[in-house]
C-alpha cells in the first residue's frame, strides 16, 4: 500500500498542472447553459416519492399537521430524532418564526425538511447533478387531499447568495434575534461547515442535550435597551409550546452532524459546477488553466473531507442524544473488521475517523471524474505513512483505519489505492 500510493503520488504531482494563481471565486450562472437549473427535472429523493405518491404507490396521512409531517418523514427516510429548532425568523415563513413559535428541522444524508406549527412543509432535497432542489408543499387540510408541491425560486434570495457563492446551497446563520425573530446581531454568516468555532454557532437556535460548552451563543434572545441589547434566555419550551412538534429537543449531535453535511454539500456543489462550466468553456477539452482551478477545488474538498480544520470540542467532550446516534448509524458501511466512517468520537472531535460519510452520497458518487481523482490525490497526501507537515494532523492507527475502511467499503477508489 505505501509503495504504491507513494509513487503514484509522485507520479500525479509531476503531471498535474502548475498552481493557479490567487483569484476571486468563479461566479457560475446556474440558470443558464451548461446547468440549466430551472430547466432540469430532479432526480433527488423527494421527487422519486412525489411520483410515487402521485401514482397511489404511497400514501401520507393528511389526518392533521403532525400526522403529514410524521408519514413524510417516514417515506423519506428521515428520523424524527435530527429534529432541530430554530426561532429566528429565516426560510419564506419568517413572519410566524420566533422564540414562541420556533420552526423544526429534520434531514438525512440528502434531504431536509422545514415544518413550522401554522405553516407550510419545506423541502431540500439534493438531486446528483445539480445540487439542492427547493419544494413547498401548500397548506394542509386536515383529512383532504396530499397538498400540492411547487419548486419553489424564492428560496433563491437565501439559498444561492453569498453563502453558497451564488450557487444552490444550505445555509444555516447564528443570530441575537428579538422577541420577534428578526436579526439584532450576526455572529456567523455566509460560512458553513465544520471549522465553524462552537462557540459562534447556535445563535437564534434551541441547543439541547450535554453539550458541555462553557459559552454558547444558543436559548438566547435580543431585547434592546438604552442602546444595548439586553440578553434573554431562551430555554427550549420557555415561551414555546413544545407539543406542537414530534420532539422536545433540539440536540448537539444532530447540530453536529447537519453543519458537517451542509459545508461538504456546498463545497461540492460549487466544485461541481465549477468543472460542468471549464469543460463547457472549453468545449470538452481542459487546459492547463482549467485543471488548476480543478485542483484547487479539489484541495479543498480534501481538506474539509479529511476534516483538517475540524472546530475544537470541549474540554469534557459532548454526549449526543442515543436514538439519533442509533439512527445516524443504522446505515452505516462497515469495513471486514467492523469499522465506519460514521463511528462518533465526541470526546475530542466528531468522528473516530476523520474522512466523511458523504462520500457515500449520490452527489459525489455522480461527481465528474476529472475532480474526484484529484480530490483522492489530495486525500492520500494525508493517508500515506509518512505525510508531510501540512498533511499530519491524523496520527498513524487513525490513517491506517481510515485506509482499510475505504478499500473495504468504496467502489470508484483509483486502482493505485488498492
Amino acid at each position: 500500500m505505501r509503495s504504491q500510493i507513494s509513487t503514484m503520488l509522485l507520479f500525479l504531482a509531476i503531471s498535474a498542472a502548475p498552481a493557479a494563481e490567487t483569484k476571486a471565486p468563479r461566479v457560475i450562472d446556474f440558470r443558464g447553459p451548461p446547468h440549466n437549473y430551472l430547466d432540469w427535472k430532479p432526480k433527488d429523493r423527494f421527487a422519486e416519492l412525489q411520483e410515487k405518491v402521485e401514482n397511489g404507490s404511497v400514501k401520507l396521512d393528511t389526518e392533521s399537521d403532525k400526522a403529514f409531517l410524521t408519514s413524510l418523514l417516514q417515506a423519506l427516510n428521515i428520523p424524527v430524532s435530527s429534529q432541530l429548532l430554530v426561532f429566528s425568523a429565516s426560510s419564506l415563513q419568517s413572519e410566524i418564526i420566533n422564540p414562541r413559535n420556533p420552526r423544526a428541522l429534520y434531514f438525512n444524508e440528502d434531504t431536509y425538511l422545514g415544518w413550522v406549527p401554522g405553516g407550510l412543509v419545506e423541502i431540500i432535497a439534493e438531486d446528483p447533478d445539480m445540487g439542492p432542489m427547493f419544494y413547498v408543499f401548500d397548506r394542509l387540510r386536515p383529512g383532504g387531499a396530499v397538498p400540492r408541491v411547487t419548486r419553489s425560486t424564492k428560496c433563491m434570495n437565501c439559498h444561492a447568495g453569498n453563502a453558497t457563492r451564488r450557487l444552490p446551497g444550505l445555509v444555516a446563520e447564528s443570530l441575537l434575534v428579538s422577541r420577534a425573530g428578526s436579526s439584532l446581531e450576526t455572529y456567523r454568516r455566509d460560512v458553513q461547515g465544520h471549522q465553524i468555532p462552537l462557540e459562534t454557532r447556535f445563535g437564534g437556535w434551541h441547543l439541547t442535550g450535554q453539550h458541555n460548552l462553557s459559552s454558547t451563543k444558543a436559548n438566547i434572545m435580543g431585547i434592546p435597551n438604552a442602546g444595548k441589547n439586553q440578553i434573554v434566555p431562551v430555554e427550549p419550551g420557555q415561551y414555546s409550546d413544545l407539543s406542537l412538534h414530534l420532539l422536545p429537543t433540539s440536540d448537539i449531535l444532530p447540530h453536529l452532524v447537519n453543519e458537517h453535511q451542509m459545508g461538504f454539500e456546498n463545497r461540492l456543489v460549487y466544485a461541481i459546477y465549477t468543472v460542468r462550466q471549464l469543460k463547457s468553456d472549453d468545449k470538452g477539452m481542459l487546459g492547463a488553466a482549467a485543471k488548476a482551478e480543478i485542483d484547487e477545488r479539489a484541495q479543498e474538498m480534501a481538506r474539509y473531507i479529511m476534516f483538517a480544520d475540524e472546530a475544537k470540542f470541549p474540554a469534557k467532550g459532548m454526549v449526543g442524544d442515543e436514538t439519533y446516534a442509533k439512527d445516524f448509524l443504522r446505515d452505516c458501511k462497515l469495513s471486514k473488521t467492523g469499522l465506519s466512517l460514521k463511528d462518533l468520537d465526541l470526546k475530542t472531535r466528531m468522528f473516530k475517523h476523520r474522512c466523511s460519510y458523504m462520500l457515500y452520497s449520490d452527489t459525489w458518487k455522480a461527481a465528474p471524474k476529472e475532480l474526484k481523482e484529484r480530490v483522492y490525490y489530495h486525500m492520500a497526501l494525508y493517508l500515506r505513512e509518512q505525510p508531510d507537515s501540512q498533511h499530519a494532523h491524523i496520527p498513524p492507527a487513525e490513517r491506517l483505519a481510515i485506509r482499510t475502511i475505504l478499500k473495504d467499503t468504496m467502489t470508484d477508489l483509483p486502482s493505485w489505492w488498492r
